[in-house]
């Protein structure tokens, strides 16, 4: 995996009724056409299973990239409803590879499995609403480490 063509993403869990779906696409495609072709979703709810599914999409006009699950700890998707476990399952089958950071649960993990990602991609793209929680963090963490940041 090349630093300097891997993009990761982060979002909330909750989007806005508005949200752009197609936006996100033109977005990760522009990416892609410039160069980026690997990306990396902590697979949370949300954003990330979101940014996952259209990477996959885009795997059909992009054979090249690559889709890495960055799984905080085993048993992840525990506490998903059901259909939202159901999703996760699917994209974990047709990630290129899946990355499992700890093989349980502790407090930290997920902040864990944020650095992870920042500290092996270049380019963080991210939907951030509000000044706390795990993406605001992870958002902090990138430009501490100099990361390039779009914001959708």
């Amino acid at each position: 995996m090349n630093i300097e063509k891997t993009c990761a993403f982060t979002g909330h869990r909750q989007m806005e009724e508005n949200f752009d779906v197609s936006r996100m696409e033109e977005v990760i495609t522009a990416f892609i056409e410039e160069g980026y072709d690997t990306f990396l979703s902590g697979m949370a709810m949300g954003f990330d299973m979101l940014a996952a599914e259209l990477v996959l999409k885009l795997k059909k006009i992009f054979p090249e990239i690559k889709l890495i699950a960055c799984v905080p700890c085993e048993g992840q998707s525990r506490y998903f409803p059901p259909e939202e476990k159901a999703r996760y399952n699917k994209i974990l089958r047709q990630c290129d590879e899946v990355r499992t950071l700890s093989n349980h649960y502790y407090n930290g993990c997920m902040q864990a499995r944020d650095r992870y990602m920042v500290d092996n991609c270049n380019l963080l793209f991210a939907y951030k609403r509000v000044n706390e929680g795990g993406t605001y963090y992870t958002l902090k963490y990138a430009l501490s480490q100099n990361k390039r940041i779009c914001l959708l």
